[in-house]
């Protein structure tokens, strides 16, 4: 980045894009949300066999008797002030809310993004050789990490590895019967942390082993390799100097966008695990119907990946110092 002026522009260009699309995304996840199938208010009332008036006094209550164009102006309206609603079902600000649960999902999300990053980067690159018996099976390996759902292979580990081994907890964050402190808390949170973990990091892990292998084995044909090779450099330099500093560009896009989507996609290892993070929450106000909620989280979840594609863009600067912007 030795031209700082056109990069700030590009920056301050991108930042003002995030206004627009996060209008458009309130847009289009309100109408959504508003016409699927179910009843905030009949959920609320299913136990209490209220009365349709009852019923009608709860939808006025919470706006939910007015057009849905003047509920998405109302809606407007409370985000530019900063207040994104009340929850239905738990009684409280949204934001407050999301925020409370937030710390538990940016732990799990980035204990699985660091281990998928660091070892499917390193085996991507060791194992970027051709018709070997040890990189076909690692590619096999690889391509069932990929291949196989989230929800079975959680299910898979608490079976061998809380059930029968006893080895690690259930579900949960920590321990209810024994309350720890200090040390004692962190290690109970590690203890329920690994295997939620593991599970959500395989697939990223075997996706970006695919993809710097394959990168690799791309850049590996170049003529600058050819060169270093004929400089009598040993492999581990050709590889982690020279020819994984090419090949990442495409990873830390893939980390960019994964930075987003990694928020939505833990509903179902939160869920499996009764993680208290986002994607548990917002598994729970999807039964519920909880609008505002679900509403904020897609917000929330929406400017996460505007950010992480301009935290890519960032570090391709840094990384190759042939991109301009």
């Amino acid at each position: 980045m030795s031209n700082s002026k056109p990069f700030t522009f590009y920056l301050v260009r991108r930042v003002l894009q995030f206004i627009p699309l996060i209008f458009w995304v309130i847009a289009i996840n309100f109408v959504i949300i508003h016409l699927a199938p179910g009843d905030p208010v009949q959920y609320l009332t299913g136990e209490l066999e209220a009365t349709v008036e009852f019923q009608e006094t709860m939808r006025k209550e919470f706006g939910l008797d007015k057009p849905l164009i003047t509920q998405l102006g109302i809606y407007f309206g409370k985000v530019l002030r900063g207040d994104f609603g009340y929850s239905i079902r738990y009684q409280e600000p949204v934001l407050r809310l999301i925020l409370s649960r937030l710390p538990a999902t940016f732990l799990l999300i980035g204990t699985a993004l660091l281990l998928a990053t660091t070892f499917g980067t390193f085996f991507g690159a060791f194992f970027a050789r051709r018709a070997t018996i040890g990189e076909n099976a690692v590619t096999l390996l690889s391509l069932a990490g990929y291949s196989m759902p989230i929800f079975f292979l959680g299910q898979l580990l608490l079976i061998v590895f809380s059930f029968k081994c006893g080895w690690f907890p259930a579900q949960g964050m920590m321990s209810l019967r024994v309350r720890e402190t200090g040390l004692w808390a962190m290690l109970d949170v590690l203890r329920h942390l690994v295997l939620p973990a593991i599970t959500y990091a395989t697939y990223h892990l075997a996706l970006i082993f695919r993809l710097t292998r394959s990168k690799m084995l791309e850049t590996l044909s170049q003529d600058f390799i050819i060169t270093a090779r004929a400089k009598g450099l040993d492999r581990r330099t050709i590889l982690f100097r020279h020819a994984l500093r090419n090949a990442i560009l495409p990873v830390v896009t893939l980390l960019g966008v994964n930075m987003g989507f990694m928020l939505a996609g833990s509903v179902l290892t939160e869920t499996v695990f009764a993680w208290p993070g986002m994607g548990r929450l917002m598994y729970e106000c999807i039964m519920a119907r909880d609008y505002p909620v679900l509403m904020g989280l897609f917000i929330f979840v929406s400017m996460m990946v505007a950010v992480g594609n301009l935290l890519s863009d960032i570090f391709y600067a840094l990384i190759d110092p042939r991109i301009t912007y």
